[in-house]
């Protein structure tokens, strides 16, 4: 796999009894890692025996940083560079399974500096077959950067997946990616306006909404679009009809990280024929057992095998509108 992951980050996963707005805590050591969409992307394609090169911004004023951290776990990084600081996103981990972020915004990259970077993406194509365009933008970057990367990649004959949100996602769209992958808050803030993003979806019919938003997505351009749904599951469409597929029961440790392993198992049963539906149950297996696992992306792949063992058939589910 080819991952675009602009703007990197180091996360810092806190664990602690409970957070307490307002008060002083003590925790317990905290873990700095290596961060970004992309990057957890790679890391379950690593486990699952896949290599996986990551294409990101490098600001100077973190490079050694960065660098130090993908050499520690053996990630692919190359690294375009930028000036500035890389971004911190702070993972508030509590003893009763609630998660806080904090994501902050990172180092401002303009059209300028995203010419390399695409540059890169074209030198680096021809040697995978998938391109993985995944996490936020960095401010100021053109909001077609993923559409200009998934051009690139389709010109190249790579399959292209797109896990974004906002304008990011909206532009990516207009390049008829292969494959978008936003949450169900992501996508229904796409189609219908701004929509609260919990770890867990709000509200009612999850399920319902979720394949709506699916759809909605290939209307919009995708050629097929699954839609995370937390625990509930994921929806999943194309030209030929949307399912719905639920998720294990696991023992949730962490959800952060849990939609970039779906792009990851997905991206790679897809790489190895698997076809559509199969390679979405796959994926939501993968997904689930990355939640038994403190770090974002990280996976025990024999519990995924084990959870793809026994995952119900997705469900079809209609579209409203043809019933009449």
């Amino acid at each position: 796999m080819l991952i675009v992951n602009p703007n990197i980050a180091t996360d810092r996963t806190i664990p602690l009894a409970a957070l307490v707005p307002g008060n002083v805590h003590r925790t317990r050591a905290a873990v700095t890692t290596l961060g970004g969409k992309g990057v957890n992307v790679a890391r379950v394609g690593r486990a699952l025996g896949a290599a996986a090169t990551i294409i990101a911004f490098l600001p100077a004023d973190s490079a050694g940083l960065l660098r130090r951290l993908a050499a520690a776990e053996q990630a692919g990084l190359v690294g375009v560079p930028l000036p500035g600081t890389a971004r911190a996103a702070s993972v508030l981990l509590e003893d009763s399974g609630r998660v806080t972020v904090l994501n902050e915004p990172g180092a401002p990259a303009d059209a300028g500096h995203w010419r390399p970077l695409l540059a890169e993406v074209a030198r680096q194509a021809p040697a995978h077959q998938t391109l993985v365009c995944a996490g936020s933008l960095p401010p100021g970057s053109p909001a077609d950067g993923y559409a200009q990367a998934v051009t690139i990649g389709r010109q190249a004959g790579l399959r292209t997946v797109v896990d974004a949100a906002g304008d990011a996602l909206a532009a990516a769209l207009t390049a008829r990616p292969d494959v978008v992958s936003p949450n169900l808050a992501e996508a229904e803030s796409l189609l219908s306006g701004p929509a609260a993003e919990g770890v867990e979806p709000a509200g009612a019919d999850v399920a319902g909404r979720a394949a709506a938003a699916a759809r909605g997505l290939v209307a919009r351009g995708a050629r097929r679009a699954i839609v995370s749904a937390g625990s509930y599951g994921v929806a999943f469409s194309d030209a030929t009809g949307t399912a719905f597929c639920p998720a294990p029961q696991v023992s949730v440790v962490s959800p952060i990280g849990a939609g970039d392993a779906l792009v990851g198992g997905l991206a790679l049963a897809l790489e190895q024929g698997q076809p559509w539906p199969a390679a979405v149950s796959y994926a939501v297996a993968v997904a689930s057992a990355s939640c038994e696992q403190e770090m974002a992306g990280g996976l025990d792949v024999r519990r995924a095998r084990e959870l793809a063992a026994r995952l119900p058939a997705a469900s079809p589910v209609a579209d409203p509108r043809a019933v009449r």
